[in-house]
């Protein structure tokens, strides 16, 4: 099974005016995208340079690239500390010859370590894992404060889901589709993430200690999100797990979404929710579905950040009476649309009807696990994931 990933054609374009930057979680496929588009783009006529390599890493220290090439690839570039300053100084002297891909592991954004700036001279994004949309190839464009469209679903979009809801959208393990190989890259990739990647950037003292935080941190999926109790489990300091968590999420292990301010309800301050980049490590159904669910939305907002420009963002719902609303997607900080993601349906919820009334959401939609559902009451669209995923990315 051959995809075509969703940001081919975005990367293409960006191309033709600066570089390109595309981070994200280890083994989501970055080096097969950017290999791609050499092959069928630039006609192999592209080098990759990997500094894990250690001829790669002379190679970009001494500039030495090859002159018949029209595209340049640098992979895992943050690791040098000095890489801003040293990417400036090749694109402001070889703009004009070839065109700059760099990729990442870790945010990009977020190693500033000594180095001018490079704004202005870069497109910036997030690849994400495997989607339902990407999967079955939906393209539509979607505006905001416009209602999602969907498209009628099959047998393929069902099975595909329930694919993606066992062995995750990480495109080796959701190809084979074998859970012992799962079983063993789950293992190897946090190993991995930890003793290589975390290592190769962040001075930590205590590695085996983020082993155990990436080990209590599943359970801790779709709850409020608090770093007391994660001191309390650890016996650390709140400044040294605060750290931790940081780190892990810099490097894609988790994300946190946080709960929306408005005046118009007393809504929590500070604490927010966390979900993985990875939801086949969790064991709990109704907190893998939820995450399911979280990781579809991010990569729709992320997307339409990324290269359509929108202030958009994630938010959830809860105030100080412990209601609750699982999502709620913004632009500018107002309301486009609200998600409540249930494994099965029993009925609306008194929260969503609140939060809906209260904050005038334009759109709402409770998402149930179960198949079959595509209805609207009390203007709240009743819809199976099956069929509402395929409104997003």
């Amino acid at each position: 099974m051959i995809i075509k990933r969703y940001l081919e054609n975005n990367i293409l374009k960006d191309l033709s005016e600066k570089m390109v930057f595309i981070s994200g979680p280890r083994q989501v496929g970055k080096t097969t995208l950017v290999k791609n588009i050499g092959n069928n783009y630039f006609k192999g006529e592209f080098s990759y340079l990997n500094w894990d390599n250690r001829d790669d890493r002379k190679n970009i220290l001494s500039s030495m690239y090859r002159a018949d090439k029209k595209l340049v690839i640098f992979d895992e570039l943050h690791k040098y500390k000095k890489w801003k300053s040293h990417l400036k100084g090749e694109y402001d002297k070889y703009r004009e010859d070839f065109k700059i891909i760099v990729t990442g592991s870790a945010r990009m954004d977020i190693y500033r370590k000594g180095g001018d700036s490079l704004l202005g001279r870069y497109h910036s994004y997030r690849l994400h894992p495997l989607t339902l949309s990407e999967l079955i190839k939906t393209t539509k464009k979607t505006k905001p404060f416009e209602k999602l469209s969907f498209i009628k679903t099959n047998e393929d979009a069902h099975r595909l889901l329930n694919d993606l809801f066992v062995f995750g959208g990480f495109p080796e393990v959701f190809l084979k589709k074998n859970e012992r190989f799962l079983r063993r890259w789950h293992n190897e990739r946090v190993d991995r993430l930890i003793k290589e990647d975390i290592r190769d950037i962040e001075t930590l003292r205590d590695i085996s200690s983020i082993q155990i935080l990436v080990d209590i941190l599943p359970i801790k999926v779709g709850s409020v999100f608090s770093l007391n109790s994660l001191r309390e489990d650890l016996g650390v300091t709140h400044k040294t797990v605060s750290l931790w968590v940081d780190i892990l999420e810099k490097f894609y292990y988790h994300f946190r979404i946080h709960p929306f301010q408005s005046k118009k309800i007393q809504s929590l301050r500070k604490e927010p929710k966390m979900y993985l980049w990875d939801w086949s490590e969790l064991k709990n159904d109704s907190a893998k579905f939820e995450n399911l669910i979280a990781s579809h939305l991010l990569k729709f907002c992320h997307y339409l950040y990324d290269y359509e420009g929108y202030k958009i963002d994630l938010c959830y719902l809860r105030d100080k009476e412990q209601r609750e609303v699982d999502f709620l997607v913004t632009i500018d900080n107002k309301p486009w649309f609200c998600v409540e993601a249930k494994s099965s349906f029993n009925g609306i919820p008194s929260n969503l009807k609140y939060f809906i009334n209260r904050l005038q959401i334009p759109y709402s939609y409770l998402v149930t696990k179960d198949d079959g559902y595509d209805h609207i009451k009390d203007n709240i669209h009743i819809i199976s994931a099956s069929k509402f995923l395929t409104g997003l990315l």
